[in-house]
Formats: C-alpha cells, sequence, structure tokens
C-alpha cells in the first residue's frame, strides 16, 4: 500500500503540494488525475524518494522508500519512458539494472518476453520508436516483480494494440493483488483501465473515490424520467432534494438515483414510462470539477478571433 499522508512539497515560494492525503489500495487499479501543473509528478516523485516533503509523510508498506533494503523488488517505476542509454540494446539496458537490483540475469528475458520486446532485445535503444520505449520503460519496472507498481503516462505512443494490452495487462496485475497507481491524461483509456480515482489540483486533493461516484456528481450525469403525471412527480422529487428540470417533454432529474425516483413515484400512485440513468464521461465530468484548478488555460476569445 501507498499512503500520503499530510504531505507538502515548497520549491522556494512555490507550493507545488498542499496538505494531500491519499492511500492507494492493493487488487485495484487506481487512477491519478489532476491538470497541468497539479503536482502529480511530484507527488510519485516523493513516493519514489526521488523527492523530499517539506512537511508530512510518503510511506510506501509502512515505511519510506529510501529506507526499503531492496526496493526494486518492492516497487517498479516507470516515471520516464525515454531515460535510458540509445547506444545501449535493449537487453544491455535491462541486464545493467538488473544487476545494480540485485536481481538475476534470467529475468531480463522474462520480462522482455512479457512486454513484447524480445525479438528486438539486440537492438540498440536509440532507434526505439516511443511506443518501444514505453515497453521497456514498463519492462525496467517489473524487473524485480514488485508488488507495487507506478506509471506515469504508460500509453503514451502506443498503437491501439499496445493500448489494449497495457490496459488488459495493468487489470491482471491488480486482479494479482497488486497496487497499482497509474497517471495518464488520456481520460477514456483511464475509464476503461482504473477502478479508483485520485485526483488532485493546484497540488490539493479534489477527489479520491471511484469513477461512477466521480461522474456522477458532475452535473452532466443525470436521470431521464418520463411520466404522464410529470407535473406531479416533480415538486415531490424537489421535496426530496432533488434538482429537477424540464427538457423535451421528460424531467431530467440530479441528486437522486433511479430506484429512489421509482420508489418515490410508486410511493405516491405515480405511473413513470422511463427512467434512465445518463452517466457523464469521465472527461467531462473531469473537466467541470477540475475547471477551477487549471494553471495554464487557453483564452477562448483569442482562439476564436485568431481563427
Amino acid at each position: 500500500m501507498i499512503e500520503v499522508n499530510d504531505v507538502t512539497k515548497q520549491y522556494g515560494d512555490t507550493v507545488a503540494v498542499d496538505h494531500l492525503s491519499f492511500a492507494v489500495k492493493p487488487g485495484i487499479v487506481t487512477g491519478f488525475l489532476g491538470p497541468n501543473g497539479a503536482g502529480k509528478t511530484t507527488t510519485m516523485r516523493m513516493i519514489l524518494g526521488l523527492d523530499t516533503p517539506s512537511s508530512g509523510q510518503v510511506t510506501v508498506n509502512g515505511r519510506s522508500y529510501r529506507d526499503i533494503p531492496a526496493p526494486m523488488h518492492e516497487v517498479g517505476a516507470l516515471l520516464d519512458a525515454k531515460a535510458a542509454y540509445g547506444g545501449h540494446t535493449a537487453q544491455q539496458h535491462l541486464r545493467w539494472i538488473a544487476r545494480a537490483g540485485g536481481i538475476p540475469e534470467k529475468r531480463v528475458g522474462d520480462v522482455l518476453d512479457i512486454v513484447g520486446l524480445a525479438d528486438v532485445a539486440g537492438r540498440r535503444v536509440g532507434g526505439f520508436s516511443l511506443g518501444m520505449y514505453q515497453r521497456l520503460g514498463i519492462a525496467v519496472a517489473l524487473l524485480g516483480d514488485p508488488r507495487i507498481l507506478i506509471f506515469d503516462e504508460p500509453v503514451n505512443g502506443l498503437d491501439p494494440e499496445g493500448i489494449r494490452w497495457i490496459r488488459s495487462f495493468l487489470q491482471q496485475l491488480a486482479a494479482d493483488g497488486r497496487t497499482i497507481l497509474l497517471s495518464s491524461h488520456l481520460m477514456s483509456e483511464m475509464e476503461e483501465t482504473a477502478d479508483h480515482i485520485i485526483v488532485i489540483g493546484r497540488g490539493r486533493l479534489i477527489a479520491d473515490e471511484s469513477i461512477a461516484a466521480f461522474t456522477q456528481r458532475s452535473r452532466s450525469s443525470h436521470v431521464r424520467v418520463v411520466s404522464p403525471r410529470a407535473a406531479d412527480l416533480a415538486p415531490l422529487l424537489e421535496r426530496a432534494g432533488a434538482i429537477v428540470t424540464r427538457a423535451e417533454g421528460a424531467l431530467s432529474v440530479t441528486g437522486m438515483e433511479a430506484p429512489q425516483i421509482g420508489n418515490l413515484a410508486a410511493a405516491n400512485g405515480i405511473e413513470v414510462h422511463e427512467l434512465a440513468t445518463r452517466r457523464a464521461s469521465l472527461e467531462a465530468a473531469f473537466m467541470e470539477l477540475t475547471e477551477s484548478s487549471l494553471q495554464y488555460q487557453a483564452d477562448a476569445k483569442k482562439i476564436a478571433a485568431v481563427a
């Protein structure tokens, strides 16, 4: 398990992470989301002992990363896919990392097979595509067969087959009881891959919940209700705490789930012809709920003027 407890990180007068707390649990894929400049990379670097918190504590299985005697056997990470010497072959790159981590050389061939690079093991890394670099970085993370894995943008540069592979692979690792922390800006892939998300903005926690719960909070999520007695049902829903609007001959209800609406209608003898839940996409919910946390935002009026 990864635990971030009331962590703050400052660089001079700049607060990159601000009293941040969350836990990443085993057995699920946890997505790590935030706008550019939100503090995601800084947080991951603190988890891996590359940066030191200004205050608070980050632990991996109850210890600081720097106190883990054999870290590659406990934690694997991909933060920068291109952090490899181009003159080495893929096999050479993995061999020297394995030696540094006290990992048997046999494991090099195993991870090359896992990530699909066995056929190019003897090729120099400098000639690799971005997608091949990503696979090599994933192989490095897997060398010690760790129970905790941290990936920053692992699908960048991957083709559709590679994206589908990494999605399935991460889910398999989580099903095996491993702790998976995944950062990505590709919302559609995050929605397909992750079970739970942690969202930060300007270094602060915005959400720590399931994707379903997060999208439900969006204004775009609602229940469409069609009833011949909509005029009678609407005030009942509002008194129960729902927000009701009328659109296209139906009621659009937020703040109540479909079963609650159905039960309320039945209890008052009101016939319902349609009761359909419309969920916001993760991207729509993310853009709405992080709008006030954007650090870099284009001026739409100026863009329109240029166009």
